[in-house]
Order: structure tokens, then sequence, then C-alpha cells
């Protein structure tokens, strides 16, 4: 029953595959230069009420003391209370072209032994990119998709949703600094695919060449080289807007993507199968075990004694070979396994037996 759920499933999203083939180059690509960047920085939660660090974190009791004293508070590490405190990590990602001002999301992870940073704020942090500068500063109040509770109860019980040692300022960080950023050179820029492949980016420069003659080379199976043409002098934005709205078939490689841990098969419309022979039956083993107790007779000086009992049942079903002929679509492979009755499991062993008997037409992923 699983299996046909799956395979119906799978031609369902072939299916829709086959009637949205064609996708926009701005979904496609991203343009050189313009990438994100990530930050991350070091700072304090605080407010947690008794959730934090604990007095064995000495770097977060040293870095209480640290912050004290830039307001002018001097006192001793071993004075300081860390329990409503925890010492975190911030991270986040700064898109490309961002103006000073502007605010970006930021995550917060405990680095220390604190419980949760449920009702926390984050005290005013800098965010250093990969050079060591500065680029953005955060502070606020941390928002936790989880929470724990319970603790000290009965038989010390907890409970506890997702992770609460994780949080999240929405527009947490103000960006101080643009991050230098060129996406044309010389009059060229270069489109960056994101799922190389050589059909791919031929087909893309082949369209580009369309609307603008000779302006696009495929340099690879990742990248696309344009040329401004000089009516677009000046106006590199619009071109790239023009270019965005370009439709292209991408090349879809044959692929079987396999996940043992949740059952998962997602398979390319491009499969395909050589003729292969395949038989398939299943061996179940049962053993159930019983108590009996057996009772001596009356008046008898005997005593009641538990017997136990082990029932074991052997089923077998009877395979058979099974002949699968080429198969020009992955509709046909999945209808052809649908009607031998398989379940996703078995399907996923006929997979891997099919590549490794060089029937299967496609790269088998295994996750």
């Amino acid at each position: 029953m699983q299996g046909r759920i799956l395979v119906s499933l799978l031609l369902a999203a072939v299916a829709l595959a086959s009637t949205a083939t064609a996708a926009r180059i701005k979904d496609l690509v991203l343009v050189e230069g313009g990438r994100d960047n990530q930050l991350v920085g070091y700072g304090l939660v605080i407010g947690l009420s008794g959730d934090g660090d604990s007095s064995t974190s000495f770097y977060t009791v040293q870095s209480i003391a640290n912050a004290l004293q830039r307001f002018g508070i001097n006192v001793a590490p071993s004075l300081v209370k860390s329990k409503n405190v925890a010492a975190v990590m911030i991270t986040a990602d700064i898109p490309a072209f961002l103006k000073p001002g502007q605010r970006i999301d930021v995550t917060v992870s405990s680095v220390g032994d604190a419980k949760s940073l449920q009702g926390g704020v984050l005290l005013q942090t800098p965010l250093v990119g990969g050079d060591d500068q500065v680029y953005a500063v955060a502070q606020g109040p941390v928002a936790v998709g989880g929470f724990l509770g319970g603790e000290g109860g009965e038989g010390g019980a907890t409970v506890q949703k997702n992770h609460p040692t994780v949080g999240m300022i929405a527009g947490g960080a103000i960006v101080e600094r643009a991050i230098p950023m060129q996406i044309v050179a010389d009059g060229e820029m270069r489109l960056l695919l994101l799922n190389p492949d050589f059909s791919s980016a031929a087909r893309m420069a082949e369209a580009i060449n369309v609307a603008y003659p000779d302006s696009a080379l495929a340099a690879d199976s990742s990248t696309v080289r344009v040329r401004v043409p000089e009516v677009f002098d000046g106006r590199e934005v619009d071109f790239i807007a023009a270019l965005g709205r370009i439709d292209v078939v991408p090349d879809i490689p044959a692929r079987i993507i396999i996940n043992e841990r949740t059952g998962t098969i997602v398979a390319t419309s491009s499969v395909r199968i050589s003729t292969v022979a395949v038989s398939h039956g299943a061996l179940t083993i049962t053993i159930s075990s019983s108590l009996a107790a057996s009772q001596p007779g009356a008046f008898s000086p005997g005593q009641t004694t538990v017997l136990p009992s082990t029932n074991t049942e052997v089923t077998e079903v009877q395979g058979g070979f099974r002949v699968i002929d080429d198969y020009p679509s992955i509709e046909e492979v999945t209808s052809a396994l649908n009607a031998m009755g398989v379940s996703t499991r078995e399907m996923m062993s006929i997979f891997q037996s099919m590549k490794r008997a060089g029937a299967l037409q496609a790269e088998l992923i295994i996750n």
C-alpha cells in the first residue's frame, strides 16, 4: 500500500514537471559579485530569570565583568552571578547591495550551559565578516520557537519543545557598513548557475543570444558570460532585470534520491531503465511467547507451575521473475514496479540492485 501511494506521488510530480518545464533566468542563476556574505559575533543575552549559564562558565562571568566595565562599573569576576545571563554566538547573512541603516535578521545560539533563552534580550553586539571588519550591530529581544518547563515536578520530569537555546531576532541587526560589490567588469558580467550543467548553460546562452545577439557565451557548466549591449551602457540594472525575464528550459540529469531514514524516493523525469528481470519475494518469521499455568490435582502435594510456551510461524511469499522492458519514461518505470506490489522499502532495494546490475541509467543517491 505504501509503495502504491509513493508511486502515485511520483507520477503526480512528474506530471506537474512536464507542464512547467521552462524557468526564468533569474530563478536559475546568481550574478557574480552580488552574493550574500556571512557575519558572526559574540555577545550576552540578559534577563533569563535563572535559566542562564552556571558559574562554571568562566567566559560568561568574565564577559559580564567586561560589559559592566564599559559603563564605569569595576567588579571582580569572582563576585559576578551569571544565572540570569547567557553567552551566545550571533550569526547572520547580509545580502548584496545593502546600505547602512537597513536591517537584517540574526540567529542567536547559546554557547554555554544555559537552559533557555526565552524572554532574554541581546545586548549590543558587533557582527564581523571574514575580514574582521564590523558590518552590522545586533541588539534586541530574542524570540525562541520552543520552551522548557516542568523542571522539578513530580519525579523530576521536564517538558521541552524544539530547542529553547536557539532564537532569532527579526530585523535585529542594523547594517553599519556596505560591502563593496562589482557585478560588471570591462563591460561583461557572469551568470553563475545554481545547478551547474553543460546543457543548461548552453541553452541559457542560446536564449540570451536570441534576445541580444552575440552577447552571451557558455564558459563552462556553471558560468555564462554576458556582454552588456551598448544600448544598456550605464543601465546595467535594467539589463539584468531584462535577462531575468528570459525563459530557459534547464536540463535535468537522471537521478534517483533515496532517504532510507524517512522512506522517501524522489526521481527525475529523465530516469531510464534497460531490460532487466526482477524476482520479488518475502520471508516472514513470527515468534510468539506465552505463559500457561499448570494446576496440581485436588488434595495433591503438588504446586502450581508456570510453563512458558513458544510458537514459531514461517510465512514465505513465493517470488517469480518479472521482465521489465526498456521504458522511455519514469511513469512507466514506476507503474511496472507498482504492478509487482512492492512496498517503499522493497522499491529502494530494487533500485539499488538495478544500479549494481547496470540496468538503471541514472545517478543513485542514498541519504
